[in-house]
């Protein structure tokens, strides 16, 4: 039936001619001036032309005869103020800082709920002016508007094999997935709207496709206070740990969710289905859950700095508050023993993945907020205050480098480097964590733990291994969860930080 469509197309104009666009009904713009009815706005528009796309395609996979080119477009939100009026800035998002139309795309409102109430509420307050609710000129591409969980029959898409998918929906367009707003490379052509947010909706949506694929978990369950670990041994501490809490009550958590979306509610020793993931994800992902997206997620992305950009590139759209990198690393100090604890200051980056992104000049500053945290987090746990902590834990500069087998070659020049840069410790993945956190505006931190000492000769012997991470796994693991406990129960104002904004920044967190 498809071929036959088009040869009628063919004969009539001697060429296949562009296909009419077929949308649904215009949308109607619609001005708020309270943050839950714009994002129950934004949410019906969005299901709207979704549920337009994915029952076009449908309707199409069954026989249905092509009458055109499918398209909805995304759900925008924008603000418009005419006033250089200063606001209460102390909180480093919620305000825009010069007159103009602000606007920004959006997806997955129900996703997003809490957050866009939050950011609009934000605006209202504090510009007293409406919010406007409308249809952008941004199409959906068929492959987002399926969501997440979706599943496309093999039949269903062999039935359209005659005609492109491109020529009948919109497909996701690289040319505007990208990072140029928060990488301060935007330049807003005239008369078009400034920014609102960070990122916008086609970028989102690719980030949720990629979150899901690489760690076997929905987006719906990460939570605002990432663990990042290059360890397996530390993600089995903390599925012991959040069994154990979940046979206890939960004690403030809801549920513990583990790669393949397998639930263990709160007062259950066990999983609330059989079901077992036949073999884990590139970057298993796990989510202690509380109630406002206010528990912890861990994540093990493996070794290198490619994938701590490739999973921060895109947890950074689902905007936590702050993440924090629990690992092992390699002592430079002779001072240092095995199982010491090192609070990253300053970072020096030899990574070469975030080049492009963010130059190696630009310095990665601490944040006070995050650097207490911790080391308020390693007395509670340890038992050491004051000078007698510095016995285990030592504060400096970590470094980061790409090749895991640097002692193989002349070690002349890292080593004059490391010296150079007052690095007390050396690992894969940090500085990267650290750099998307300040590229994303998401606050960080890092605490390693020494496991050996290339410098010095000094690596673990046959066995030490076992009972170095019986021993030191455990209590680091306890020290991250008690520092993002601490740093959940700050205000956000006192959380995010004003030293990661640029000169231009977007309204939203």
């Amino acid at each position: 039936m498809l071929v036959t469509v088009l040869l009628l197309y063919w004969r009539m104009n001697k060429r296949i001619s562009p296909l009419p666009f077929v949308s649904p009904e215009t949308f109607k713009p619609q001005s708020f001036d309270n943050a839950v009815e714009a994002v129950d706005a934004l949410t019906a528009l969005y299901e709207r032309n979704t549920a337009f796309l994915t029952e076009a395609f449908k309707a199409l996979a069954k026989g249905a005869p092509i009458i055109g080119r499918y398209r909805a477009c995304y759900p925008q939100v924008s603000l418009e103020t005419s006033s250089f009026g200063h606001v209460d800035s102390r909180l480093s998002y919620g305000h825009v800082t010069a007159p103009g139309i602000y606007t920004t795309t959006v997806t997955r409102p129900k996703l997003f709920r809490h957050y866009l109430k939050q950011q609009i509420d934000l605006l209202l307050r504090n510009h007293n002016v409406p919010i406007l609710v409308s249809e952008s000129a941004t199409p959906i591409p068929l492959h987002f508007a399926f969501g997440e969980g979706a599943y496309v029959e093999a039949e269903a898409s062999s039935s359209l094999s005659d005609v492109p998918l491109r020529d009948l929906f919109d497909t996701p367009d690289l040319n505007n997935t990208d990072d140029q707003i928060t990488n301060g490379e935007y330049e807003q052509p005239a008369g078009e709207p400034a920014p609102l947010a960070p990122f916008t909706a086609q970028r989102i949506d690719y980030s949720l496709a990629r979150l899901s694929h690489y760690t076997a978990t929905s987006p719906n369950h990460f939570q605002n206070f990432v663990l990042f670990t290059n360890y397996q041994v530390y993600i089995d501490e903390f599925c012991t740990f959040a069994r154990e809490l979940m046979a206890r009550g939960g004690e403030g958590y809801t549920e513990f969710v583990e790669p393949g979306n397998i639930v263990t509610p709160a007062g259950s020793d066990r999983p609330e289905t059989d079901l077992t993931l036949g073999r884990l994800p590139q970057m298993p992902a796990y989510h202690l859950k509380k109630k406002g997206h206010a528990g912890i997620t861990m994540v093990n992305i493996g070794v290198g700095p490619s994938n701590a950009k490739t999973i921060t590139d895109h947890i950074a759209v689902l905007r936590p508050h702050a993440w924090l990198m629990l690992g092992h690393c390699a002592g430079l100090r002779n001072s240092q023993r095995l199982g010491d604890y090192v609070l990253a200051h300053a970072y020096v980056r030899e990574d070469h993945v975030l080049d492009d992104d963010l130059p190696v000049w630009v310095p990665i500053p601490a944040l006070a907020e995050v650097q207490v945290a911790l080391e308020a987090a390693v007395a509670e746990v340890t038992g050491y205050e004051g000078f007698e902590l510095k016995r285990i834990m030592r504060t400096g500069t970590v470094a980061t480098i790409d090749n895991r087998n640097w002692e193989l070659r002349d070690q002349r020049g890292p080593v004059k480097r490391l010296s150079q840069s007052r690095a007390i410790a050396l690992d894969m993945e940090s500085a990267t964590i650290a750099a998307n956190g300040f590229r994303f505006r998401v606050p960080y931190g890092t605490l390693l733990c020494v496991s050996d000492k290339p410098l010095h000769g000094e690596l673990k012997l046959p066995g030490m291994a076992t009972a170095f991470y019986k021993t030191q796994v455990s209590q680091h693991l306890q020290i991250g969860i008690r520092a993002v406990q601490k740093l959940a129960a700050m205000p956000n104002e006192a959380l995010h930080s004003r030293k990661l904004r640029s000169f231009y920044e977007t309204a939203f967190q």
